[in-house]
C-alpha cells in the first residue's frame, strides 16, 4: 500500500496546526533576536567545502561557467563557514534561519533537507549562549500555548532553567565509566563500556566508543523533567571548538538536550587557522578511512579565522524545537514541504 502524499488534503489537514505554531515559533524567535541587536542575514548555500566533519554527508553538484569549465561546489550542512566570515567582516551579533542539507540522513529526528538556527556573539562570553537557549526554549513554549515539551513518553519543564552537567560528570552518573582515565586511550575506554554491557567492536576508534556510551547510555537521560547542558567536551570530540582555560584536554563545547533529544551544539569558537586545519585534516583522514572519501577545505573561510574576533556561536536544531513545542512525533509534520521518499 502506497503511503498518501504530504500534499493530500487530509495528510495535510493533520499537519497544519503544527505549521501554524511553526510560523508562531519563528516570528517569536526573530522578535527575540531583534530586540537583542542581532542582524537577520543570510549565507549562500552553494559552497567550496560543504563542512569538514567525517560523519557529515554532503550533496554535491557542478558550477558551470559561460566557458562550460565546471568547478565542484556543494550544499552546506551548516552556514557555520558563511557566518563566521561575516563575523571576521565586522558583525558583532547575527543569527540565521539556513536551510542545510546533509545526506544518508532520514528518520523521526532526521531529513535530507531542514532548518538550522545558527547564532553567534562576537567578543562575548560562551556562557552568554545558555542564556539565551533557556530564553528561547521559553520564547518557543509560549508561541506554541505549550506549558509542557514532550517525546516520545518523556517531558520537560521549558521555563525551568537547564540542567548544568558536563560530560565527565554524566559519564560517571548514567554509565559509571571514569572518562578521564580513559581519555584517548581506545583499549581502556573498549574495557569500561564492555564492563558496563555495551558492545564494541574490534574496529571501532575511541571516537566510536565514546559516541556509543553517549547514545545509549546518557542521552536517553538528559533534558527529562528540564532541558540539560551537557557541557566541556574532549578536545578531540569538538573540531570546532577551543580549549577550557581550566583545562585543555576539554573543549568549550555544549549541547543542548530536551526530552532525550540534543537540539542544539554550541561552541566557544577557535580562532587559530593552523589549529583549525590541523583538525580538519584529521577529520578528513577519518572519513576517507571509513567512507573512502573527502572534502575539500575551505581555504577562504581558514583566511577569515585569522581576521576573526573571539566569538561563541551554536546550532539549533529549528525543526526538532519545534517538534517539542507541539508535539509532534515525526520531523515532516512540522515541514511546510517534506522531501518526497522515493521509498
Amino acid at each position: 500500500m502506497i503511503a498518501s502524499p504530504w500534499w493530500a488534503p487530509h495528510v495535510y489537514a493533520d499537519r497544519r496546526p503544527f505549521l501554524l505554531a511553526r510560523s508562531r515559533i519563528t516570528a517569536a524567535v526573530r522578535a527575540w533576536f531583534g530586540s537583542r541587536d542581532f542582524v537577520e542575514v543570510e549565507t549562500a548555500i552553494l559552497q567550496a567545502s560543504p563542512g569538514n566533519e567525517a560523519h557529515l554527508h554532503a550533496f554535491a553538484t557542478d558550477l558551470i561557467s559561460p566557458d562550460a569549465s565546471k568547478t565542484r561546489l556543494y550544499l552546506h550542512t551548516s552556514p557555520e563557514f558563511a557566518a563566521k566570515k561575516l563575523l571576521a567582516a565586522g558583525e558583532k551579533r547575527l543569527f540565521t534561519f539556513a536551510r542545510a542539507f546533509r545526506n544518508r540522513e532520514r528518520g523521526a529526528l532526521h531529513h535530507p533537507e531542514f532548518t538550522l538556527l545558527e547564532w553567534y556573539r562576537a567578543d562575548e562570553p560562551y556562557g552568554a549562549l545558555i542564556d539565551d537557549c533557556a530564553a528561547l526554549l521559553a520564547a518557543a513554549a509560549e508561541a506554541a500555548g505549550a506549558k509542557r515539551f514532550g517525546f516520545r513518553g518523556r517531558e520537560a519543564d521549558p521555563f525551568a532553567p537547564p540542567e548544568r552537567l558536563t560530560v565527565r560528570e554524566a559519564f560517571r552518573r548514567y554509565a559509571d565509566i571514569d572518562l578521564p582515565a580513559a581519555l584517548d586511550d581506545r583499549d581502556a575506554l573498549a574495557a569500561a563500556a564492555k564492563g558496563q554491557g555495551i558492545r564494541v567492536a574490534d574496529d571501532d576508534t575511541w571516537a566510536d566508543v565514546f559516541s556509543r556510551v553517549l547514545s545509549e547510555r546518557i542521552e536517553p537521560k538528559l533534558g527529562v523533567g528540564r532541558a540539560t547542558i551537557l557541557d566541556e567536551y574532549p578536545v578531540s570530540e569538538a573540531a570546532l571548538a577551543r580549549p577550557t582555560t581550566h583545562d585543555p584536554c576539554v573543549a568549550e563545547r555544549f549541547e543542548l538536550y530536551v526530552c532525550g533529544v540534543e537540539i542544539a551544539n554550541a561552541f566557544g569558537e577557535l580562532t587559530d587557522p593552523a589549529e583549525q586545519r590541523r583538525r580538519f585534516q584529521a577529520e578528513m583522514a577519518e572519513k576517507q578511512r571509513v567512507h573512502g572519501e573527502r572534502y575539500p577545505l575551505d581555504e577562504d573561510f581558514l583566511a577569515a579565522l585569522g581576521e576573526m574576533p573571539p566569538a561563541s556561536g551554536i546550532a539549533l536544531g529549528f525543526d526538532r524545537l519545534v517538534m517539542l513545542a507541539t508535539g509532534a512525533q515525526r520531523i515532516e509534520q512540522v515541514l511546510w514541504t517534506p522531501v518526497i521518499d522515493p521509498k
